[in-house]
């Protein structure tokens, strides 16, 4: 059994063509663009905006949103897709629960447990 599953999305013609040809979904934490990639493992990438605040701060929030990611959602989600998670301005006064929270919300929301 393949146990990594989950990749990391990289570089920014991957970020951009999710952008581009994706389906979004949002709440008040959170916008996910989702896009079938056709192959068997799931791409995740975490944009993180300069207006949450200063690197320390936007480096929280990355190390949050990728911990909900793996600890909730990495084994229940469906395989093949690039998945962006983009950090809303409301996310900086959010702590760790509500972006769990909202993370199951919107994989919900999208179908695709």
């Amino acid at each position: 059994m393949d146990f990594k599953r989950t990749q990391g999305l990289k570089k920014d013609s991957d970020f951009r063509k999710v952008y581009k040809h994706g389906k979004s979904f949002a709440n008040r934490n959170l916008v996910m663009y989702i896009l079938d990639n056709k192959s068997d493992s799931t791409r995740v990438g975490i944009s993180v905006s300069k207006k949450v605040g200063n690197a320390i701060n936007r480096n929280k929030v990355r190390r949050r949103i990728k911990e909900s990611y793996r600890l909730n959602i990495d084994a229940n989600v469906k395989c093949g897709y690039d998945i962006v998670f983009i950090a809303r301005v409301a996310i900086k006064e959010a702590d760790y629960k509500d972006i769990e929270k909202s993370m199951n919300h919107i994989i919900k929301k999208a179908g695709l447990i």
